[in-house]
């Protein structure tokens, strides 16, 4: 194996992040876009988990976003700044808050219909709850001022997806400002632009793709 084989899904935040990190690190992939309804059984093998994104190595398979970001970052400088380590806390905290409680409230809000006797509503709220303690704390751009870190490729695809759920009510919003200021910037950056190219489901056989897809 020459290069890393990425099992991805275009939409998926956990997906989305790993491959910002493996294009901000310009890694190159062997791509293979997964149908989750019919995920090859390839992938099943070396992830019985079944969940993207899943990243196989010479040595070692990574099917973790986390961990695929945590081992770009091990051998590739991708962050201009050097975080203090009050702000390296805070990160992993902030991590760990849309990981868990803003995950939960977000699927139970976006995907109301799949759980049972649950109030979209409310999770709503809960998810806005975290959204005005951050709005709080963005000091610029990115979270962290002018330049990207962890921080913002771990939970940008979060808010994106909340948006998602009620565009027009998210967009009218009058609080959270600085929120709806930092997705926009996310939004309209090649970054995003440079990671979500649509690339046709994979099966065996299919020509080998790469990502990042080259200008």
């Amino acid at each position: 194996m020459n290069k890393p084989i990425l099992y991805s899904f275009r939409r998926c935040p956990y997906a989305m992040r790993a491959r910002m990190a493996l294009f901000l690190a310009n890694i190159e992939c062997e791509y293979r876009e997964v149908i989750l309804n019919n995920k090859p059984k390839q992938m099943l093998e070396i992830s019985p988990k079944g969940t993207v994104p899943v990243m196989e190595l010479e040595n070692k398979v990574i099917d973790e976003s986390l961990e695929i970001i945590d081992w770009v970052l091990d051998s590739n400088s991708i962050f201009k700044d050097i975080l203090d380590g009050n702000e390296i806390k805070v990160s992993s905290i902030l991590i760990n808050k849309f990981d868990n409680e803003f995950k939960y409230n977000l699927d139970r809000y976006k995907y109301a219909q799949r759980y049972e006797n649950k109030n979209p509503l409310f999770h709503r709220e809960n998810c806005m709850h975290i959204l005005r303690d951050l709005d709080l704390a963005i000091k610029g751009d990115w979270f962290y001022g002018n330049h990207i870190q962890k921080i913002d490729i771990c939970i940008l695809p979060f808010i994106r997806q909340f948006r998602i759920a009620d565009t027009n009510w998210f967009d009218s919003l009058d609080e959270i400002k600085n929120v709806k200021k930092y997705l926009n910037f996310f939004l309209e950056s090649t970054l995003l632009s440079s990671v979500m190219y649509k690339y046709k489901p994979w099966k065996e056989g299919d020509r080998a793709l790469s990502f990042p897809i080259t200008q």
